[in-house]
């Protein structure tokens, strides 16, 4: 019987799951969103909820706790400043998890864990995949104008002698 064993063991040994917990955790609150495993993902919400909470203390403690686990201290800059502040008025739940479907190669169901109370993404934020690269590629109205004007406009030199 497995009573008053919490968490999960996720096929891995203890040292793996603690380092595995501890870079999703700095990804989570470096991008504020990430895609994992469904089961990754409910296992990670309770950590990331403990450290949001000791970044809502502020205090010095509060930051060496949370440092164990986030070791990036740009990320521990931002979880201590732009997040707590975000999060200071919530009394808990700073994350969400929503499934996104199945893995192609595996078959495992994927989930997407994230902010709850995300930042506005900025231009450098924004990532740039398929839709990205299509919408960079993409023409203005006024961009393509001012190309049929170039195209209808009489041409110099040797072309347009002929």
């Amino acid at each position: 019987m497995k009573h008053r064993v919490a968490g999960r063991r996720l096929d891995r040994t203890t040292e793996h799951r603690t380092a595995m917990f501890r870079n999703m955790v700095t990804s989570l609150f470096r991008h504020e969103r990430i895609v994992t495993t469904t089961p990754k993902a409910k296992e990670l919400r309770r950590i990331a909820d403990k450290i949001v909470t000791f970044a809502k203390k502020g205090t010095p403690h509060a930051r060496r706790l949370a440092h164990r686990d986030v070791r990036d201290v740009e990320v521990l800059q931002k979880l201590f400043g732009s997040i707590a502040e975000r999060f200071k008025s919530r009394a808990g739940g700073y994350t969400r998890v929503v499934r996104v479907g199945r893995r192609p190669g595996d078959n495992a169901e994927m989930a997407l864990i994230e902010l709850v109370e995300r930042a506005a993404p900025t231009k450098e934020q924004e990532p740039e995949g398929k839709g990205g690269e299509r919408k960079a590629k993409a023409e203005k109205p006024a961009e393509k104008a001012e190309k049929a004007e170039k195209k209808a406009a009489p041409k110099k030199g040797k072309a347009a002698k002929k």
